[in-house]
């Protein structure tokens, strides 16, 4: 006579391990899509690899010494076509920040408010329009 068993039938290992593996990727996959939709990757997206200050080029090896600076020095302003963004790489936006840090300091100082930024930050493209008009003509 054969004895049925009882036992529970238990998953096999491979299917505990799939079902971790679909899960690890899934969780991969929407970390990435959050990444995508911040301002990093989407100024990366919209701007050349290049800072915009010194002109050094950047390729993929090196894109993380890269950094996007906010114009206007307000980390919640964020437009999608990226005008308040411009790519910097480390050192240049260390000077911008510090030259801003300084310019701000000077306000306070001489009794300002020091709502005028607009001598603290550069504009490398500011009059490129100009330019090309120029160069066409």
């Amino acid at each position: 006579m054969a004895q049925s068993s009882n036992k529970p039938v238990r998953p096999q290992a491979t299917t505990i391990r799939s079902d971790r593996v679909d899960q690890l990727i899934a969780s991969a996959r929407k970390s990435r899509e959050d990444r995508m939709a911040g301002y990093r990757e989407r100024s990366l997206a919209i701007h050349p690899w290049v800072c915009a200050r010194c002109g050094r080029a950047f390729v993929r090896e090196n894109l993380s010494e890269l950094t996007v600076h906010h114009k206007d020095h307000n980390h919640d302003n964020n437009p999608n076509d990226g005008s308040n963004w411009e790519n910097l790489c480390l050192y240049c936006h260390d000077n911008e920040h510090s030259r801003y840090e300084e310019h701000r300091a000077s306000s306070r100082d001489s009794d300002t408010n020091g709502s005028d930024d607009s001598h603290a930050t550069h504009h490398p493209f500011a009059n490129l329009k100009a330019l090309l008009e120029q160069k066409r003509s």
